[in-house]
């Protein structure tokens, strides 16, 4: 078996006494995607400030290739070879689509103080990167990503992280706002990022969309991982029981019934 990307072990985060994660334990593996399943309020969002280094964790250890570190920063992050895509991409509407990929890192052109934006060559890479993801209806650099839909501005986000060189992309409800055509278009562009080697934890609360892509499953209720296991070791059913908190359910049913049999 190949080393983990990213381990986490006992990770557990509180604010002012107010305990978010408690023993959260993960493995992210090369080549492999991580679902990370939960409710509203079940963790999610305070595990990924934690993998992206906006969080450090207040018990509990991170490893990267077997490593311990500390992120301290999204940079730290970053430097790892970690990127997080935000549920709307991350992306900037009033910019140019080769100006919103190359944010931060534009290439340039000239010497001294005459070095200027190397637009051409933000324009080619950025079309060229989108089309290697299946988009092909963005053939214009220089068009305004508030034109793009949400799908796309996905597909931008993910193919900037790739290219800059990310081994663990962190999608973070990629899915959630988009139409049904759209959806299974970035859950193909995930697929194609597992087949190039890269580790996808895909956080999402949709068990149909994680039942496609997934390889390894974590579900998160109130802040501790409930359940851990690998793809066909669960139905669909009982994924979905278990975030809604199935038992609980049962039991109320169970109740009611009886209630009415006495009544």
């Amino acid at each position: 078996m190949s080393t983990p990307l990213l381990t986490l072990t006992d990770v557990g985060k509180s604010f002012a006494g107010t305990e978010a994660l408690a023993d959260i334990s993960l493995e992210i593996e090369p080549g492999k995607v991580l679902c990370l399943l939960g409710d509203n309020g079940a963790g999610k969002s305070t595990l990924i400030k934690i993998l992206s280094g906006f969080h450090t964790p207040t018990t509990g250890t991170i490893e990267v290739d077997g490593k311990p570190v500390v992120f301290n920063s999204p940079r730290d992050a970053s430097e790892a070879g970690i990127a997080t895509v935000h549920q709307y991409g991350g992306t900037f509407p009033l910019m140019s689509v080769s100006r919103s990929f190359f944010v931060g890192a534009e290439p340039t052109k000239g010497w001294g103080p005459f070095r200027r934006f190397d637009k051409a060559k933000a324009n080619e890479v950025s079309i060229r990167e989108l089309k290697s993801l299946g988009i092909t209806r963005i053939n214009d650099g220089s068009r305004l990503v508030g034109g793009m839909s949400g799908g796309e501005r996905q597909s931008l986000a993910i193919a900037r992280a790739v290219y800059f060189g990310a081994r663990l992309l962190i999608l973070d409800e990629p899915t959630a706002a988009l139409g049904v055509k759209e959806a299974s278009h970035v859950l193909k562009i995930i697929m194609q990022a597992r087949q190039k080697g890269i580790g996808v934890v895909f956080v999402t609360h949709n068990v149909l969309h994680a039942m496609t892509v997934g390889d390894n499953f974590a579900v998160l209720i109130h802040g501790r991982k409930a359940d851990g296991f690998a793809k066909g070791e669960r139905t669909r059913e009982e994924i979905t029981d278990l975030m809604a908190g199935g038992e609980a359910m049962a039991e109320l049913e169970a109740e009611i019934a009886q209630y009415q049999a006495e009544a």
